[in-house]
């Protein structure tokens, strides 16, 4: 009999997705798995149970996992769901570890292999296998379509024998994957877009999408970037420069959308309530950082905020699982990618290689350990996440300081038409 892989209905009411679909089931049956899929898992997701029945798999129960020798999930399993693993099963997730060091600890305590998949490395081989880019692709599709849904205006410039209608303007804050396909979807709608980051590279890709890009661009800019393609902290003087040149252009804006993140941290507060405050009655402004503490002030996990002036701030929880259809099927080629390189292939077995690269880089805890290099010490004493950064890395700190000229907006902006493959933030 072969080894089995368990594939669970997720327990977080706010998370539709799944960690498998009928295609990716019908591969693990050919890598020589008894799949088991636990029965409504793809509900959420527009999977019925026949579907994943069809193309090979079991459907079965929750108490089924503990048979299993692998475990596909989406999110981190609790503390009830670790009882019912086997010691050494392989579980492969988004495992949201910092600043979770308990939850790493208990898993490393159930005697599980734990893969965190948002560890993978950025190479070409794990091309297929980042989730960071295949969710946050999606993740930023949606912000620009949450925004138009609580916009109440039309995004594209309409001429009508009434009169005109102008286009929108969006405003969006970080280029990495998500800021770039907010840009792309912003711009389908008809939107007037522009883009900022600290990152030079990023200048190329905005532009060959149709926007324009806004940055203070000295010397300092041209070196704000690190060798993996990711924002450096900036300097106290480029900030508020930055901030100035932020804060004239945002108070012009219908919508803003704020995609910062920094991995191991909090995120950076990018716009500050007098930014909001700046802004017309009727925008909207969507933060895709809220889970991480946010990039706008005021904005709260889980909800649209209404400011005084009329603003709307949409702090919407797991955006990915907001288009579930869509991001369970690429979530789930993104774990058979991975679990497929841990597989012989002559004897069809789990075979993990603890020098590959990529198991290096992703396992979080084996054989009853903390392995994980940034978490080592989990398990005897939890490390405190740091402080937040105050908009130190991607876009300056919100401003109350006289805003910058005009011409200074203009002189600083460019065009250009070539493109460059994205990297850095998600």
């Amino acid at each position: 009999m072969g080894q089995t892989v368990f594939i669970p209905r997720e327990l977080d009411a706010n998370e539709q997705r799944v960690a498998a679909s009928p295609d990716t089931v019908k591969r693990l049956a050919g890598l020589g798995f008894e799949v088991v899929v636990e029965k409504g898992a793809g509900t959420g997701s527009r999977i019925p149970d026949q579907d994943f029945a069809a193309n090979g798999a079991k459907i079965g129960t929750a108490g089924d996992a503990k048979k299993a020798d692998v475990v596909l999930k989406v999110r981190r399993p609790t503390d009830a769901e670790l009882k019912g693993y086997k010691q050494g099963a392989a579980v492969i997730a988004i495992m949201d570890p910092y600043g979770n060091d308990a939850a790493v600890a208990a898993m490393a305590k159930a005697g599980i292999t734990a893969f965190s998949m948002e560890f993978m490395p950025r190479i070409t081989r794990a091309q297929v296998m980042d989730v960071l880019s295949s969710q946050a692709n999606l993740a930023g599709y949606q912000a620009v379509i949450d925004a138009a849904a609580e916009y109440d205006r039309a995004l594209p410039m309409m001429m009508t024998a009434a009169g005109t209608v102008p286009a929108a303007k969006a405003f969006i804050m970080g280029v990495g994957v998500a800021g770039l396909q907010a840009i792309a979807t912003a711009r389908r709608l008809g939107a007037v877009v522009t883009a900022t980051d600290v990152r030079p590279a990023v200048k190329e890709q905005v532009q060959s999408l149709g926007a324009k890009f806004l940055a203070v661009e000295d010397e300092e800019f041209k070196a704000a970037e690190t060798a993996g393609g990711y924002a450096k902290e900036m300097s106290k003087e480029y900030q508020a420069k930055q901030a100035a040149l932020t804060a004239e252009h945002i108070a012009k804006q219908d919508i803003v959308i704020t995609t910062a993140l920094i991995p191991g941290r909090p995120a950076p507060k990018l716009v500050s309530a007098a930014m909001v405050a700046s802004m017309k009655p009727g925008s909207v402004i969507v933060d895709l950082a809220v889970e991480r503490g946010g990039n706008v002030e005021g904005a709260e996990a889980g909800k649209v905020v209404t400011t005084a002036n009329g603003v709307k701030i949409v702090g919407h929880l797991n955006v990915p699982g907001r288009v579930a259809a869509s991001a369970s099927l690429l979530y789930a080629k993104n774990l058979f990618a991975f679990l497929e390189t841990l597989v012989d292939k002559e004897s069809k077995t789990l075979a993990i290689k603890r020098d590959d690269e990529l198991v290096k880089a992703t396992m979080l805890t084996d054989a009853g350990q903390v392995v994980h290099p940034n978490f080592a010490k989990a398990d005897q004493q939890p490390r405190i996440e740091p402080a937040a950064v105050p908009a130190t890395t991607l876009v300056a700190e919100a401003s109350e300081k006289k805003t910058a000229p005009k011409k200074t907006a203009d002189k600083k902006t460019a065009t250009s038409k070539s493109a460059a493959k994205p990297k850095g933030i998600a």
